[in-house]
């Protein structure tokens, strides 16, 4: 096959370069699975965020990992310097055949890979973005959601697509773990999960609100559980305190797996725009999405009658900041009889 890849040679050792969170990594696998189909003997080593390790250990597509120390303007992770003579050092005595840059538009990153010597490179090249091969650089898509803006690549590149559905191994272990969690879980009838936090708080609707979404599903009857991550303990816990009917709150009790685990059982999810959300779309998991700052046509769910998402148009978005200045319109344009409403629906062409 006369492909841009086929100029690569023999390719026995692949980088991929993506230091992103969940949702961001959940939504680079078909492109990774494409990788993966056109050197299926390939050992492939992401470059990744240190949250990532867990996810290689279980991931199909990827064999190792190497841990990103964060790099100036970069805002994933706080650069730290003195970790970089190592951390150059492990990923060039690699010898790389192929250093894929799947992080975004090239500014910053494309010099980044460049210095992991591998004998070839690929990735995006948006506007004024240098290269080190232009040829094996496409653009850097400006619209479409963001497994097709890394499917851009792959394509360019010839390899050929394996499907665009997300993945998210659970396994038996996660199901007993959760049960350490949650001993009653068997007992549950009908679990809808309510997850209120993100990692940004311009990204996350007001827990009372949640909480009120949360007493009428309880209300119908549904065991309502609370999640979150250890951090997320305080903000979920005014949840649990808003609401008035009893709940199951398992915030910082779960791992990522355990969590996993938990969905796969659950009728309904309801979220913000965030990592979870993309682990509910892998799972087949229904869920509602309260999307507050994102650009809804690149991170929404792509399953449209499964996951629904509210959002409210607003001038400044997408957002870039860590807490919004302007009084949060996109938040409190979204009642939680809306969200209410839709979970209503998702629930009642659902079989519990």
């Amino acid at each position: 096959m006369n492909t841009l890849a086929s100029a690569f040679g023999q390719v026995h050792r692949i980088a991929v370069f993506r230091a992103l969170v969940l949702g961001d990594m959940l939504c680079a696998v078909p492109a990774l699975r494409a990788i993966r189909a056109a050197w299926p003997g390939a050992e492939i080593t992401l470059v990744g965020l240190p949250w990532a390790k867990q996810w290689v250990e279980r991931s199909a597509q990827v064999d190792r990992f190497i841990e990103f120390p964060g790099f100036p303007g970069l805002p994933e992770r706080e650069a730290d310097a003195l970790a970089w003579p190592a951390f150059l050092h492990e990923v060039q005595s690699r010898r790389f055949d192929l250093a894929l840059q799947l992080h975004g538009s090239g500014t910053l990153t494309n010099p980044l890979v460049a210095l992991f010597n591998a004998r070839h490179v690929a990735g995006f090249a948006g506007d004024g973005a240098w290269a080190a091969e232009r040829a094996t650089h496409c653009g850097w898509p400006e619209s479409g959601d963001e497994i097709e803006r890394l499917l851009r690549l792959t394509d360019h590149l010839g390899l050929a697509r394996q499907g665009t559905h997300l993945e998210f191994p659970v396994q038996a272990s996660d199901d007993a773990s959760l049960h350490e969690a949650w001993p009653d879980v068997n007992a549950a009838e009908s679990i809808v999960c309510v997850h209120a936090g993100a990692q940004l708080p311009s990204r996350r609707w007001p827990p009372e609100r949640f909480a009120a979404v949360a007493d009428s599903l309880a209300a119908a009857g549904h065991t309502v559980v609370l999640t979150g991550t250890q951090a997320e303990t305080g903000l979920v816990g005014q949840v649990a305190s808003a609401m008035r009917h009893p709940s199951v709150n398992l915030a910082g009790r779960t791992s990522l797996w355990s969590l996993g685990a938990l969905l796969q059982r659950c009728r309904l999810l309801v979220c913000n725009d965030t990592g979870v959300s993309h682990v509910s779309a892998a799972l087949g998991t229904p869920s509602v999405v309260v999307s507050l700052g994102a650009d809804v046509s690149r991170w929404a769910p792509r399953d449209g009658a499964r996951h629904r998402v509210l959002w409210q148009a607003m001038s400044c978005r997408p957002c870039a900041h860590v807490i919004c200045p302007i009084g949060h319109g996109c938040a409190t344009a979204i009642a939680p009889q809306q969200v209410v409403r839709v979970a209503e629906e998702l629930l009642e062409a659902t079989v519990a």
